[in-house]
């Protein structure tokens, strides 16, 4: 329902700029075209932002992050063998959830040098968008048991 209703408020608004532009006073005119203007600059900035995310990702943003979660992981395991086990196999889960974050990079790369429709590349972008999200709460975990195996 709120769905339904933002849609229409979006088209009651393009509907009023639109006539504005065309039908509307000087004034108005003006203000439709303005209007048009700032929202043909986000649109670019928009997509310039999306251009430089890709190349960050093509460039490897993600793979020096997991690289140095896998040095971590090898670290704390050798010290981690003085200390209980619970710690080991905390680090085990870990490395689990690095690897599948690695297989899911090498997954959207292997896609992205395919043509995309818009459609896929809005399912590519939240799929990038929840990688970070897991790589992010992987580094959050990763510090808390990294602290562990220093006490």
């Amino acid at each position: 329902m709120i769905g339904f209703l933002i849609k229409l408020a979006v088209f009651a608004i393009i509907a009023i700029l639109g006539y504005n532009y065309f039908f509307g006073t000087s004034e108005e005119k003006a203000q439709s075209s303005k209007v048009f203007s700032q929202v043909k600059e986000v649109a670019v900035s928009v997509g310039e932002l999306a251009k430089s995310e890709k190349e960050k990702f093509n460039a490897g943003k993600y793979d020096a992050a997991l690289d140095k979660l896998a040095s971590a992981y090898k670290t704390a395991r050798e010290g981690a063998q003085k200390l209980d086990a619970s710690l080991l196999k905390d680090i085990g889960e870990l490395e689990k959830r690095r690897a599948t974050l690695e297989k899911e990079i090498a997954s959207i790369e292997e896609a992205e040098q395919a043509e995309l429709s818009d459609a896929e590349a809005k399912k590519q972008a939240k799929r990038k968008e929840k990688l970070q999200q897991e790589l992010d709460k992987l580094i959050t975990d990763s510090d808390a048991v990294l602290k562990q195996a220093e006490l």
